[in-house]
């Protein structure tokens, strides 16, 4: 606590920011209070010194509004992924009901340059992956299709035990054919949908093990259209690598997919708390996001 004070941030009630603390990881809150750091002399990088009037209520303030950013990203992207496993495992199936054990009724990712039907690399670590994930399953479904099939699971069943990552593998390595059908689904194009699905897995770890997502800086940016989505070719003009991006995609897929509810988010966005020199903006937000008939 004296270190903070040294540096020049205001605790004002000292008992209950020790409390808070002995609960909260010190390097934890290092990341919300970074902002308030004075630039360094030459430019470069952050002191350690805080600007004049950094408090430890605007910090915790901040760290309160991301932990409940953070529990309606889980909540919301719940529903998206168990409609994406329909989708494809739908699709899927319609090929045959264990298209995703046979490489050449996949996609060209999925089996070697030049080959028929010879796996590729990334389709071997993915088949690995999802036979230890059934391997590891406890359902009741996989019990009984171990029971009574060998237990080899068709498709439907089969997107049931994968996380998302499994799920974004399997879209890059399905058919084209598959893959313009649910990008479709969602008024994207099939590459445009397969890096959404990589970026909106990343959200998902942050949210799932605790990760700042306010301030955070993305290095893999959804690919956004273009045209014919305004609501999402004004945040894409803007450059955005900060949450809101992220956060306009997952908004985008609850509505177009309707499902979920598609007020989580802009209630919680609305929350962001008032402090000093930050506002929600800092998260990529454009002025007015909150009029924009995505969000309201």
């Amino acid at each position: 606590m004296r270190l903070l004070e040294s540096r020049g941030m205001q605790v004002g009630d000292r008992d209950r920011a020790e409390r808070l603390l002995r609960t909260t990881n010190y390097y934890r809150l290092s990341g919300y209070w970074y902002p308030y750091r004075q630039r360094s002399a030459d430019g470069e990088g952050r002191s350690n010194t805080f600007v004049h009037g950094t408090t430890f209520d605007d910090v915790m303030a901040l760290y309160d509004f991301d932990a409940r950013l953070r529990a309606v990203v889980l909540s919301t992207l719940g529903p998206v992924e168990l409609a994406v496993r329909a989708l494809l495992g739908h699709h899927l199936g319609r090929i045959d009901p264990c298209a995703h054990l046979h490489p050449e009724l996949l996609g060209p990712n999925a089996r070697q340059q030049g080959s028929a039907s010879e796996p590729s690399p990334e389709y071997q670590r993915w088949i690995k992956r999802h036979t230890d994930e059934v391997a590891r399953s406890r359902e009741d479904f996989v019990a009984h299709h171990r029971q009574h099939y060998s237990g080899v699971l068709p498709i439907w069943a089969a997107v049931e035990v994968m996380d998302w990552g499994g799920l974004s593998v399997l879209y890059r390595l399905s058919p084209l054919k598959v893959q313009g059908t649910v990008a479709d689904a969602v008024g994207l194009t099939s590459a445009q949908f397969g890096s959404w699905l990589k970026s909106l897995n990343m959200l998902r770890n942050y949210a799932a093990h605790h990760g700042r997502l306010f301030n955070r800086v993305y290095t893999l940016i959804p690919k956004m259209p273009r045209s014919g989505h305004p609501q999402l070719t004004a945040v894409a003009e803007s450059g955005n690598d900060r949450s809101f991006l992220q956060l306009t995609t997952v908004q985008h897929l609850l509505r177009s997919l309707d499902v979920g509810n598609p007020w989580l988010l802009p209630a919680v966005l609305k929350t962001f708390p008032t402090v000093a020199r930050l506002d929600i903006t800092t998260m990529g937000a454009p002025e007015g996001w909150e009029i924009h008939p995505l969000w309201s």
